[in-house]
């Protein structure tokens, strides 16, 4: 198959996955059993995490994913530092990696290892609300709508092109809030890294575009009240 990358194209039978996270790990194993499901074309290589009492090391350790633990605390700088995650990861020959809730701000060091091959989970409908507080900003902020951004990756911070988005209203607390955007989060990144291993991304200009499927499948634009752009795909 072929991966189309906003700056390459490649050759693969699958892609050979790392998940990078930093906290308790819900999208990594959501990731992990799309896997298991049949539904993403993956081999999830490796979790690596910058926390070492990070909730994703045991929900790595429980599905039977290896796992990095590399402390961020202690370095120079964040290239000093993604260097160390970059001959981490090599050892585990990983060609895609996904970063799922990594609280790290990366360095041109990283970006230009895996340039066109990192896919983003951000918590709010791109370009508004970027950085790491995205949900209480758009909830304070009194918008009506916010949601969930998988972007692929480039050096500027959640400013690379939106492959899928998902609309969630605000509705109840911003702890309720929190919850149902983690519900999109969970069904939208699996589906993204499905389309970029069926190599049916491609960019123009800023804009992702999205192939249409090679077979018949069930394409789904509601979940929960929340609206799905690109729709999401079940084969048939």
């Amino acid at each position: 198959m072929i991966i189309c990358a906003p700056f390459l194209c490649t050759f693969v039978t699958m892609i050979k996955l790392a998940i990078l996270a930093s906290a308790n790990g819900t999208n990594a194993q959501a990731i992990i059993e799309a896997v298991r499901a049949g539904r993403l074309d993956a081999d999830v290589k490796v979790v690596l995490t910058n926390k070492e009492d990070a909730g994703v090391i045991e929900r790595a350790h429980k599905l039977g994913v290896p796992v990095e633990i590399i402390p961020s605390k202690g370095h120079r700088n964040r290239a000093e530092y993604d260097a160390l995650v970059v001959e981490a990861l090599k050892k585990y020959d990983v060609d895609t990696i996904a970063l799922a809730g990594w609280m790290r701000i990366l360095s041109e060091v990283f970006v230009n290892a895996y340039e066109g091959r990192i896919l983003n989970l951000h918590p709010a409908l791109l370009p508004s609300f970027k950085g790491a507080t995205a949900i209480v900003d758009a909830y304070e902020h009194g918008v009506r709508i916010t949601g969930c951004s998988v972007h692929l990756v480039t050096p500027e911070l959640d400013a690379g092109p939106v492959i899928i988005q998902a609309g969630v209203p605000v509705n109840g607390t911003v702890d309720e809030l929190e919850a149902q955007i983690h519900r999109m989060e969970h069904r939208i990144f699996p589906q993204a890294l499905q389309w970029f291993a069926e190599g049916r991304i491609s960019t123009e200009g800023h804009k992702v575009i999205v192939a249409p499927a090679a077979g018949p499948v069930k394409k789904i634009d509601y979940i929960e009240g929340c609206l799905v752009s690109p729709a999401l795909e079940e084969k048939i």
